[in-house]
C-alpha cells in the first residue's frame, strides 16, 4: 500500500492566489513603506510613488486583475513625477516676496570701519559680526567711519560712506 497524499497539502500556485487575493494589502504595505521613506527624505519623489500604490490600491477594490494594478501604479506615478512634483517643488522653493535671506538683510544695515577701507581691503563691523570690506566707489575711508552696506560680496562686505539719515541697524541674534 502506498501512501496518499495529504488532503490539504499545498499547491505550488498557491501563493500566487493568495497574492492576487489579498493584492490590496501588498498596495497598502508599498504605500505606507513609500510614506515612510518621503518622510525621512523629503524629496517629493517617495510621495509621487505612494500616490501611484494608492491608485493600484483603489484599481484593486475597483476589481482590476494584477497587470492592470501594475499599470495604473506605473502611470499614475509618472504622471505625478512628471508634471505634479515639479510645480510642488517650485511652490515650496519659492518663498513669501517679502522674504530676505541673511545676506539680503545685511544690504543697507549700518557698518563702522575697524580698519581703514579701500577698493582693496578693510574690516567693519556691522551688526556685531566683523566682516571683510572694501569701499564701493575706491576711495579710502578712514577708521571709525559711519557706513552702509551697499552689497555683499562672497564674505565681504561692499560699503558706501552712510546718508545723512540714520541707516537701520542689523538685529543681533
Amino acid at each position: 500500500m502506498g501512501v496518499a497524499p495529504s488532503q490539504g497539502a499545498p499547491t505550488e500556485g498557491c501563493s500566487m492566489d493568495w497574492m492576487i487575493a489579498n493584492g490590496w494589502i501588498l498596495w497598502l504595505v508599498l504605500f505606507l513603506g513609500l510614506a515612510v521613506v518621503e518622510t525621512l527624505t523629503l524629496d517629493l519623489l517617495f510621495i509621487m510613488l505612494a500616490v501611484g500604490a494608492m491608485a493600484a490600491l483603489v484599481a484593486d477594490f475597483a476589481g482590476a486583475g494584477p497587470v492592470l494594478q501594475i499599470v495604473v501604479f506605473a502611470v499614475v506615478s509618472l504622471l505625478m513625477i512628471l508634471l505634479v512634483r515639479p510645480v510642488a517643488v517650485r511652490h515650496l522653493k519659492r518663498g513669501p516676496a517679502d522674504q530676505l535671506n541673511n545676506i539680503d538683510r545685511l544690504v543697507g544695515a549700518a557698518a563702522v570701519a575697524l580698519e581703514p577701507v579701500t577698493a582693496h581691503s578693510g574690516t567693519v563691523k556691522i551688526g556685531g559680526d566683523t566682516w571683510t570690506a572694501r569701499s564701493a566707489d575706491g576711495a579710502s575711508l578712514p577708521v571709525g567711519t559711519r557706513l552702509a552696506v551697499a552689497r555683499i560680496d562672497g564674505a565681504t562686505a561692499v560699503v558706501e560712506p552712510a546718508l545723512e539719515r540714520p541707516v537701520p541697524p542689523v538685529a543681533e541674534l
